[in-house]
């Protein structure tokens, strides 16, 4: 069947939705069948009131699904129910880890209203364990402990100094520890992830789902794949994760995307006189470390009577390089370091992505997506690893690394996380043939474009390409992208093969 791109303006950096804290009416304790009570979203669920018709409940899941006298967790989940003909139940996740499902289905819901995915599916999410509304929310700082963390720029590598930022590190695991506890940090993964999808499906009353996982939501696709796949009509991966790479592989080949995507934008400021970076590119790394590694030092006076520090400008500059919709932001930000005016758009930047609002109230993104992440692969505990992983992102990566190669490089939170993995870095299992598509964008900075290749070939899957560089596509009003999207989920017509989209 073909289609025309029905979009209107673009679905915005879906990932960075912020996730809200406030608990949904509780349900009944998780069984075999489970049984839950289907009620209004608001007024617990922000913007609820955009999707009339949405209902919310809370599922109880135990903590160990292996000892179910563990306790349980509450999961938080959302249906807004097709408006015509129903196919089936369309499960919806930002990644992150860390981004709140929840508030993504509300905003995609409002603007997906009278397209043919609100035609054809239930539009369904759930926040992961942790995430979000979901309960108990996963937290280990306060707001002012978090403040305090993003004033810290952690950038000098000697030994003295690696060993303050790895202190610091401990600290925080040692919160995480103290506030959550070792069974909830234990069991908060994507290997759980995926049984607790399995439970919304059964409350559903569905016998197969189908899946829309945007960025490290297609973790947790793939890994509902592995488990039952039987129960998948169809799948759509977009900006993925390679579930067969080493974790500190990954860390280097993330920077080399952010490395591109910087490029870019850099090119495309040059074209203008008053681009901070200058009008040429190949001098763009050099202008971009002059003025933001005296922040190291002396953090530059805002608006905000913060100020914008090392670490917040870094922030800031990783967010807008997610896609050229923030780039006007990052602009205004250099602009200001390099007048000597108020570089506020980049404490702007930085707070959104850290999930800071105006009241200096954090979501706890952040604290999930370390919690996940740590649990869902081993990290390397060896000193000497992450100082080789150092030396290589300065290849890779110039315009994010400070200084000179020291031979030394302070470890990952994970390599001090407190409990073990509970997955490890697999391929993952062929899909059967038809049901699942994987979107790749060639520049995009968070899941590169190989990432895509490689999970594509894992799963038997079809592969679309985007030429663009941004992190993920799908609904984001690209036709090509959009089409295909449409008749591969409505219709199961899979894209034709080698589909690269402008």
């Amino acid at each position: 069947m073909q289609r025309t791109s029905w979009l209107g303006p673009a679905l915005l950096s879906l990932a960075l939705v912020a996730a809200g804290t406030a608990p949904i009416a509780a349900a009944a304790p998780n069984s075999a069948a489970p049984q839950v009570n289907w009620g209004s979203c608001a007024p617990a669920v922000q913007n609820a009131d955009d999707v009339p018709g949405a209902q919310c409940t809370m599922l109880a899941v135990p903590v160990d699904y292996d000892n179910p006298s563990s306790g349980t967790m509450a999961i938080a989940v959302i249906r807004i129910p097709a408006a015509g003909t129903r196919i089936g139940s369309l499960f919806v996740n930002p990644g992150g880890p860390g981004s709140s499902a929840v508030d993504t289905a509300v905003g995609m819901g409002a603007a997906l209203a009278g397209s043919p995915i609100n035609e054809a599916f239930d539009l369904v999410a759930f926040d992961p364990r942790g995430v979000g509304y979901s309960t108990p929310a996963l937290r280990c700082r306060t707001d002012a402990e978090f403040d305090a963390w993003r004033r810290e720029p952690m950038v000098d590598y000697s030994p003295a100094g690696v060993a303050q930022i790895e202190a610091l590190t401990q600290r925080y695991v040692d919160q995480c520890v103290a506030r959550m506890g070792k069974d909830v940090l234990g069991h908060v993964g994507t290997r759980e992830a995926a049984r607790d999808m399995d439970e919304v499906r059964k409350i559903l009353g569905d016998d197969q789902i189908n899946y829309l996982g945007f960025s490290y939501g297609t973790r947790i696709g793939t890994e509902y794949l592995n488990k039952f796949g039987n129960r998948v009509r169809r799948m759509v991966l977009d900006g993925a994760i390679d579930p067969s790479a080493d974790p500190v592989a990954q860390t280097i080949d993330q920077m080399a995307g952010f490395q591109s995507a910087f490029e870019v934008y850099a090119a495309d400021c040059a074209k203008s006189t008053d681009c901070p970076l200058g009008t040429d590119p190949a001098q763009s790394v050099a202008r971009y470390r002059a003025l933001i590694d005296p922040l190291a030092t002396r953090p530059a006076r805002t608006s905000d009577p913060r100020g914008l520090s090392y670490a917040d400008a870094v922030t800031g500059t990783f967010n807008a390089l997610y896609t050229p919709q923030y780039w006007k932001f990052l602009t205004s930000g250099l602009l200001g370091l390099a007048r000597g005016s108020d570089p506020g758009d980049l404490l702007m930047l930085a707070d959104q992505y850290q999930g800071r609002d105006r009241n200096g109230h954090y979501t706890n993104d952040q604290d999930a997506f370390n919690a996940v992440r740590c649990v869902d692969a081993t990290w390397s505990r060896d000193p000497a690893v992450w100082a080789a992983a150092d030396q290589r992102i300065r290849q890779v990566s110039p315009f994010s690394s400070y200084g000179q190669f020291t031979g030394y490089a302070a470890r990952d939170i994970c390599s001090f996380w407190p409990v073990p993995a509970t997955s490890t870095p697999a391929p993952a299992k062929p899909a059967a043939p038809g049901q699942v598509m994987v979107v790749s964008t060639t520049r995009d900075p968070a899941t590169p474009y190989q990432a895509g290749v490689n999970l594509a070939r894992q799963l038997g899957a079809s592969l679309v390409t985007f030429e663009g560089a941004q992190h993920t596509v799908v609904f984001n009003g690209y036709e090509c992208i959009d089409v295909a999207t449409l008749d591969f989920l409505i219709d199961a017509v899979a894209p034709p093969p080698d589909l690269r989209c402008p």
